[in-house]
């Protein structure tokens, strides 16, 4: 039976991200890119919450016949942990790309306004989002295409509770900060939050670029994709 990929963008981004990703997948795979609510161009942003952005997801896994693979980038990637939390029995594996699940409580932006628009990119770098490997045309056409992110996604609290998300087969693709860092900070605890010290099947793979390997290394990242899930 075919795997079923969803592909989760992080923030400001729509399904189109994944545009030269899923270009470069190899058959056998049934990909579902998402365009998140409220990410769409002109969309009303007003009152879209986490919850509707995990519902997005779990409703996509309940219309699926099969093995699921969830894939998340970024902001996504704390998705992914959510939706693993409510549907662990329907979830082969979950891949996250420089990202992973957070702790119950966890918030990304608890400062974020209504809205979050693209940051410039030296700021972005600031904060630890390298643009590494991206050229001019591809970060322009990154930027005009941006939308902002809903205010209320960036500073609402991550909420999972069952235990059995730790079983479901993990891999973490390490970007911007190479596994043997990222493996001392897996553990819980601020800055992070993150959940991924937990999993009892955890795989690192180190695909050196920048925070955004969508754009910098799509075929990279495709074949990376595509190894985890048949893993």
């Amino acid at each position: 039976m075919t795997t079923s990929l969803i592909l989760i963008p992080g923030f400001w981004l729509g399904a189109w991200a994944w545009d030269d990703v899923v270009a470069a997948l190899p058959d056998g795979f049934d990909v579902h890119a998402l365009t998140l609510p409220g990410l769409e161009p002109g969309a009303d942003r007003a009152g879209i919450t986490r919850a509707d952005h995990v519902r997005a997801v779990t409703d996509l896994v309940d219309q699926l016949e099969g093995d699921v693979v969830l894939v998340g980038h970024s902001g996504g990637g704390a998705l992914v942990g959510e939706v693993v939390d409510r549907r662990p029995d329907r979830i082969r594996r979950a891949i996250y790309v420089d990202s992973g699940p957070l702790e119950e409580g966890a918030t990304i932006d608890p400062s974020a306004t209504e809205q979050v628009p693209l940051p410039a990119w030296d700021e972005l770098e600031a904060q630890g989002s390298s643009i590494e490997g991206i050229d001019e045309a591809a970060l322009a056409e990154f930027r005009r295409r941006a939308v902002p992110h809903p205010g209320e996604v960036a500073r609402g609290a991550v909420h999972v509770s069952d235990p059995r998300r730790f079983d479901v087969p993990a891999t973490v693709i390490c970007t911007s900060l190479p596994s043997e860092v990222l493996k001392t900070m897996a553990h819980g605890g601020p800055p992070f939050h993150t959940e991924l010290g937990e999993s009892t099947d955890l795989t690192y793979v180190d695909l050196p670029t920048g925070h955004w390997p969508m754009f910098s290394r799509p075929a990279d990242l495709a074949e990376a994709i595509a190894t985890a899930a048949r893993g």
